[in-house]
């Protein structure tokens, strides 16, 4: 991300985030549009030495302002054709013990508590319909508590971000 790049991304009109200055913010982007950069080289784009970058990086790791670093896997690439999200309905006494098996599934991608008419929102990446199908029929439907599922099946992905916007 360019010196350029990162001064338009923190423009006066996005709010300070709570306990961040402004160095730790212009990190935050570059990491965000690429976390293998280099210190050195993030150092020279916020006009920082290597040593203070490394040092602002582990301070923002161990405050858990950044919780890992990671790389984002194109699922059709590898095989995994099949997008799915789920709405799933759980009686109240077991939403944690069903949450708590659904995190530990390799094929769910993300899990949130949600207001409205669902208490689970689930999305899921399988290889194709036979192994989404073996999924719901043989973990989700045999949990306890799970009185409804619906699922959505995505078509066409126009954005996808991972973390948040800064």
């Amino acid at each position: 991300m360019s010196k350029d790049r990162i001064d338009q991304v923190f423009s006066p009109e996005i709010p300070r985030m709570h306990n961040l200055d402004e160095i730790d913010r212009k990190i935050l982007a570059a990491l965000h549009q690429n976390s293998r950069i280099s210190y050195t080289e993030l150092g020279q784009q916020i006009g920082l030495s290597r040593v203070a970058v490394q040092a602002r990086i582990n301070a923002l790791s161990e405050k858990e302002v950044i919780e890992r670093f990671t790389v984002v896997i194109n699922p059709v690439k590898v095989g995994l054709s099949v997008s799915a999200f789920f709405n799933v309905d759980i009686e109240p006494q077991y939403l944690d013990e069903v949450a708590e098996k659904l995190d530990q599934e390799p094929a769910v991608t993300s899990l949130y508590h949600m207001t409205g008419p669902s208490t689970l929102h689930m999305h899921g990446i399988f290889a194709d319909m036979e192994e989404m199908e073996h999924f719901l029929l043989e973990k989700v439907y045999k949990m306890p508590g799970i009185v409804k599922v619906e699922s959505q099946l995505l078509l066409k992905r126009y954005k996808s971000r991972m973390g948040m916007r800064l």
